[in-house]
């Protein structure tokens, strides 16, 4: 089995709602066992004009090749009334896989590590609180280096629920 990190976020009906019933779901997944979820967070848009989203991220241990979780992953979106109608926009789910082991993907549907990782503070530490210290990215970049060039601004940890 492979360690990989889903990062999750909602911005639209019920957010917090929707990353439990992603992370029930994401327990269902066959040849795959739920290792762990981080703390929700709440972050801004990246578009200005839309409601702040909650993120969180999953450690799932799975046998499933890359393309066949990506594709449980879309249907699990789909099933909870995702609708891909702009990029960036506003969303009843998103799933995105950050980290495949220590696989580098580069595919035309699929890019891991994530593409816009090293960006995304709404990632970065929920991701912190689940990976180990000194996690190093298939591409040889460390999780303590993105962390220092990404500031905690604009997160607010959640109070467990």
């Amino acid at each position: 089995m492979e360690r990989i990190y889903i990062g999750m976020g909602s911005n639209l009906a019920d957010p917090a709602e929707q990353l439990r019933s992603a992370v029930e779901a994401l327990g269902q997944l066959p040849q795959s066992e739920l290792a762990g979820v981080s703390a929700f967070y709440q972050s801004d848009s990246l578009l200005p004009g839309q409601p702040r989203y909650t993120n969180a991220v999953a450690a799932l241990d799975s046998n499933l090749a890359p393309l066949d979780l990506l594709d449980a992953l879309q249907a699990i979106e789909n099933d909870q009334g995702r609708e891909r109608l702009e990029r960036w926009g506003p969303r009843t789910l998103d799933l995105d896989i950050l980290l495949f082991g220590d696989r580098l993907i580069d595919v035309p549907r699929l890019k891991v590590p994530h593409y816009q990782i090293q960006e995304r503070a709404f990632v970065l530490y929920p991701l912190a609180e689940l990976a180990p210290a000194d996690l190093r990215l298939a591409d040889g970049r460390s999780l303590t280096e993105l962390l220092a060039a990404c500031p905690f601004v604009g997160l607010e940890r959640l109070p467990q629920a």
